[in-house]
């Protein structure tokens, strides 16, 4: 067994970066998830692995020093919440093109705008959509606990290096501020320079004679060219469907109704999922893990068993989309969502069930 702590899913992320090998964090404080930086200012992870860190002059500037640091094929990350990552879209676009490795960790917090503090999950769309531009996906995963805080930093990074591509954890305001036990991973060394020259052979490591430059951008004028990097993002993308799906289901085997729920709202439906029982209510709880990408098959499959789905967001409305589009005959599918930060109780969930499907 691993060291035994109890954290906050903030302060877990960054412990996870510290021992995941990290080389470079870069990032602007910004409420809920200022502890992920406060943590490793306090840390000082230089000093335990030689691990930069460094508070930039904002978000835009904190991307573009990932982008500078994946570009050497260094394990780099970056942490904000909801308009810090709406500042970096132009960067995340361009890592994107580039085929550039990073983590990044959205702590989600209630809009549109500046909006307020507390959690939320209406940073779906820009997040499995590409909120940037151009046709570009990332990795993202949805935490569910403080344990995954930690384990899917090491997932994050490890994803981002298999496929050279951006990958970020969605999680949100309660799951960064709340404190559970978490298991830490032992620590794997830091990569050395030439371990990364050997892994990275597409990074700006130096010339040597033996080889031309690499040139490392987003960008080709030749339509033709461009064309060609797009379709070879898409075959990337395509892969991803096919190899990274990851979801849980919690008895779903005898289910007459599903909940389908990511992140803190999963949470939620499981207990909301025991009252229901308890009522002779059969519900079960499909949550996906990996929202792009989706596990759309998956989903297909159980609709065709169950006789009605709610889907639960603390937003008004945005994975259902993703959920109906999934179903390869019209179902019965319905959405209960509370937004502006507050969360949804137990009790507030099953009612939502008996009214919207069940007596709908």
């Amino acid at each position: 067994m691993g060291e035994l702590r109890l954290m906050k899913g903030n302060e877990a992320v960054a412990e996870a970066a510290i021992r995941a090998g990290c080389d470079g964090y870069f990032g602007y404080p910004i409420t809920p998830q200022s502890e992920i930086m406060e943590y490793l200012m306090v840390e000082k992870p230089h000093e335990r692995t030689g691990m930069v860190v460094l508070q930039a002059e904002s978000e835009v500037a904190s991307i573009n020093m990932l982008y500078g640091g994946a570009g050497t094929g260094k394990m780099v990350m970056t942490s904000s919440s909801s308009p810090g990552i709406s500042l970096m879209q132009e960067g995340i676009s361009y890592m994107a093109g580039a085929e550039l490795p990073c983590l990044i960790v959205n702590v989600v917090r209630g809009g549109p705008g500046l909006g307020t503090i507390q959690p939320s999950q209406a940073d779906y769309f820009q997040a499995v959509k590409g909120g940037g531009h151009g046709d570009y996906h990332m990795i993202v995963l949805a935490p569910a606990s403080v344990q995954e805080m930690s384990d899917f930093v090491k997932l994050g990074f490890d994803l981002a290096f298999k496929y050279r591509t951006p990958v970020l954890i969605l999680s949100d305001g309660a799951i960064g501020q709340m404190m559970e036990k978490v298991e830490l991973f032992d620590p794997i060394p830091r990569r050395t320079n030439e371990e990364v020259i050997r892994q990275c052979p597409w990074a700006a490591t130096g010339k040597p004679k033996e080889r031309d430059h690499i040139i490392i951008t987003s960008l080709d004028l030749d339509p033709a060219g461009q064309e060609k990097i797009n379709l070879k993002l898409q075959a990337k993308y395509r892969q991803m469907k096919k190899d990274e799906v990851r979801f849980e289901m919690i008895q779903c085997e005898d289910a007459e109704y599903i909940f389908i729920a990511f992140g803190l709202s999963a949470r939620i439906c499981q207990k909301a999922m025991d009252i229901a029982r308890a009522k002779n209510i059969k519900v079960g709880l499909f949550r996906p893990v990996t929202l792009f990408p989706f596990p759309a098959k998956a989903i297909a499959e159980i609709s065709k068993k169950v006789k009605g789905m709610l889907v639960v967001e603390m937003n008004a409305g945005q994975m259902i989309e993703d959920v109906r589009l999934s179903l390869d005959s019209p179902q019965k599918v319905e959405h209960y969502g509370r937004f502006g930060g507050i969360i949804p109780a137990p009790d507030e969930v099953v009612s939502a069930l008996e009214q919207q499907i069940i007596g709908g």
